[in-house]
């Protein structure tokens, strides 16, 4: 037997929930990856040019795919929608590098998981959907929990500083392009919606890196393409795991970066979390959960009350 068809016959055996945690624990591993090259880098590249070039590299990536068919790729009819999606993307991905470079990984990574708190708003706001009070309670308590990370009225380590504010800002944004994505997954498809926001992102993140452009020597110029293409493979293996598995059971792996986090912070950057930290990453972390395996029971009912076609 052949070793391609060993893999299948593997392949094969597994539930698709556990193909979708594979690839979902994956993501985990390259975007911790990813995040410590950030950290390594950002004493020499400031966020804004560490974005272009990881723009860059994720264009170059997707460059073959796109030959393949670049009309069905480049279809759309929403072009605004892209846009605002890309500008809103480009403007995250560097506010979120910022945070990568000044906080321990353990802490920016925990305020990161706030964009699904804020998706309760948004989607309220933006697609109209109805907030129950559970949803708005799940919402409140997570943020509890970053009030105690951020330890507002305590020593000051860890209050609201430029590098916190910009951890939250960029989870606000990127909870923005992922509301957009809901809409314009309506009539386009993933792989549209992933080569425009690396091309337009690509665009954007050109002037801000103007401002703090410098010529990388070679080593360091290979350790951001390696940056860039990581980066890219992290959105893959996410979509693959979420394609493949259940969002309920998918959401909670995600979770597992924080756990990678906190080990590449120790192990590489001599970096201890707080217990403050700890504890309000746990609420958030919980909250979340609750939020998205809410959502995913609440679509199914839905989904199940439907009269069929």
């Amino acid at each position: 037997m052949s070793l391609l068809a060993a893999r299948r016959g593997f392949g094969a055996r597994l539930t698709p929930n556990l193909r979708g945690a594979l690839w979902m624990l994956a993501s985990a591993v390259l975007f911790t990856a990813m995040t410590t090259l950030i950290k390594y880098l950002g004493a020499g590249y400031p966020a804004a040019l560490q974005t272009f070039y990881r723009q860059l590299a994720g264009v170059i990536v997707l460059l073959p795919l796109v030959a393949r068919d670049w009309r069905g790729a480049l279809r759309t009819t929403r072009p605004g929608i892209l846009i605002f999606r890309s500008s809103a993307g480009v403007l995250a991905m560097i506010l979120a590098f910022y945070a990568y470079q000044e906080l321990p990984l353990a802490d920016a990574n925990a305020l990161s998981f706030t964009r699904t708190l804020w998706l309760v708003p948004l989607a309220a706001l933006v697609l109209r959907e109805p907030l129950g009070p559970m949803r708005i309670a799940a919402a409140g308590v997570g943020f509890v929990g970053v009030l105690i990370m951020l330890k507002p009225g305590g020593d000051g380590a860890h209050w609201l500083g430029w590098p916190q504010a910009a951890a939250l800002a960029s989870a606000l944004l990127f909870a923005l392009t992922i509301t957009g994505m809901k809409v314009m997954t309506r009539d386009h498809s993933p792989f549209t919606l992933l080569v425009y926001a690396a091309g337009l992102g690509l665009v954007f993140s050109i002037p801000p890196a103007l401002f703090v452009w410098r010529w990388p020597n070679w080593p360091d110029l290979g350790l951001l393409a390696l940056m860039g293409v990581i980066g890219t493979l992290t959105q893959g293996c996410y979509i693959k795991g979420m394609e493949a598995g259940e969002a309920a059971v998918m959401a909670p792996i995600d979770y597992t970066r924080l756990v990678f986090a906190v080990a590449a912070g120790f192990l590489l950057f001599h970096e201890t979390p707080s217990p403050a930290v700890l504890a309000g990453a746990a609420v958030v972390v919980a909250s979340t959960l609750y939020i998205s395996v809410r959502e995913h029971r609440l679509s199914r009912l839905k989904a199940a009350a439907e009269p069929p076609p």
